[in-house]
């Protein structure tokens, strides 16, 4: 009788452990994901004035040198590629945040 007590009794522990960390889980990314919101209300507006500026430097710098793919090329790699949202998981450091993206090799 003990024992079967025993046995019920670390049953429900266990199952009210896991709906728990369930429930926390729940709050836990309704939280990351308010604070992702309210982080892209200040990158994302960053991350566009960099992308257009990149854009039309990069556009410039191809009429300028007649046409040279490789150094607009340069100029709008970085400002238009990387991240142009963050998510939860960058938040949480499970992601990379890039704000540029990679500047190509030189053949």
């Amino acid at each position: 009788m003990l024992r079967r007590m025993i046995l019920v009794g670390l049953t429900l522990c266990v199952l009210s452990h896991t709906a728990w960390a369930q429930e926390e889980d729940y709050t836990s990314d309704l939280g990351w994901g308010a604070l992702a919101v309210v982080s892209n209300l200040f990158y994302m507006p960053v991350k566009l004035v960099y992308a257009v500026t990149g854009g039309v430097t990069g556009s410039l710098a191809y009429l300028l040198t007649v046409g040279d793919f490789d150094t607009a090329e340069k100029i709008w790699a970085p400002s238009l590629g990387g991240s142009y949202i963050v998510t939860p998981k960058m938040l949480q450091d499970e992601e990379p945040i890039h704000f540029s993206g990679s500047v190509p090799e030189s053949n």
